[in-house]
């Protein structure tokens, strides 16, 4: 019988392992039980968070095959958000259609607060009671009757306050529209002042090997602390952002690959969630061979030695000075 966190695939008559999401273990987003690792959608469109085109959008058939692909390696957790979309893709569309025609249960988490307008153009954040409208766009888009997740995305470090536009959000998650409420690109006092309002079961950051800001501000210990998933993004291309994966050029990641062999890719992920086990992964791609060596990045088991040379500094490394 194979072990819960892997699976036989026949190949050419040859039958193989093939890691599934579950190896990484699970964490709670309130009642929702998810695996660690999970996928991001933002690559699905073709664009990143800033409108940069990185590729050609996937086509629609191949996105709801990719997609299912990763259902079935055990992923549950999907990140997302009506603002994820270009000129001939929507993210939330194209998850929309993959569900449609899904037997399992997976769920989808969104974020609310920055807007873009039908061309793509980027608009002011929207007050809070704009937020309505965010949430019922969401709801039409993945086809739901009330989302499972949904994250208040802040202006960043420079934003004094939250609590008016949590507030508005945790209105409708009294309504029924929204289960339960996260936070993203936020500092600690951003947390204790949301959960004075409603519970948080998330919060997604920057974060990655060379991009530790929520270390820095204590942001990931917290949420420990406190049982909050602690949700990277930017994991693997960290200082690069939304820019495609680029060439591996840190020694220190190439090393721990050959020990492991492992991508360096799957290197920074594993790093990540040796952090501790509230924190998840949201890896995207829109290529099935990365989304099979993702998923498998939550088998690596780093070692004393591995971290130990991972944190070595670097010379040139940044550390980023933004949430």
């Amino acid at each position: 019988m194979a072990a819960p966190y892997s699976r036989t695939r026949q190949t050419n008559g040859r039958r193989s392992k093939v890691s599934t999401a579950a190896a990484a273990g699970t964490w709670k987003l309130g009642d929702l039980e998810v695996n660690r690792i999970g996928y991001g959608a933002m690559r699905l469109t073709g664009n990143g968070m800033m409108g940069n085109s990185d590729s050609t959008p996937i086509d629609r058939d191949l996105a709801v095959g990719l997609l299912h692909r990763a259902f079935e390696q055990g992923v549950n957790h999907i990140d997302t958000a009506a603002f994820y979309f270009s000129p001939l893709r929507s993210a939330n569309e194209l998850i929309n259609r993959a569900l449609t025609s899904w037997y399992g249960d997976v769920v989808v988490v969104t974020k609310v607060g920055p807007a873009r307008g039908p061309s793509g153009e980027w608009l002011t954040m929207v007050r809070p009671d704009q937020l309505r409208g965010q949430v019922e766009e969401n709801l039409r888009q993945l086809g739901r009757d009330h989302l499972d997740v949904v994250n208040l995305r802040a202006n960043g470090p420079g934003t004094a306050s939250i609590a008016e536009h949590f507030g508005a959000l945790a209105e409708l998650r009294e309504a029924g529209l929204i289960r339960h409420l996260g936070l993203s690109a936020v500092l600690p006092e951003h947390v204790a002042e949301a959960r004075t309002i409603a519970p948080v079961v998330c919060v997604q950051n920057s974060y990655g090997l060379d991009w530790r800001r929520a270390d820095e501000s204590g942001l990931v210990d917290l949420c420990r602390e406190q049982d909050i998933a602690f949700v990277p993004f930017f994991a693997v291309s960290g200082l690069r952002r939304e820019a495609a994966a680029d060439q591996e050029h840190d020694a220190r990641v190439h090393s721990v690959a050959r020990a492991h062999n492992a991508t360096p890719a799957q290197i920074r992920l594993a790093w990540t969630l040796h952090r501790g086990p509230h924190v998840l992964a949201i890896p995207g791609t829109t290529n099935p061979a990365h989304l099979e060596e993702n998923i498998a990045a939550g088998s690596l088991r780093l070692t004393e030695h591995d971290l130990a040379v991972l944190d070595k500094p670097t010379k040139g490394t940044a550390r980023a000075s933004t949430v």
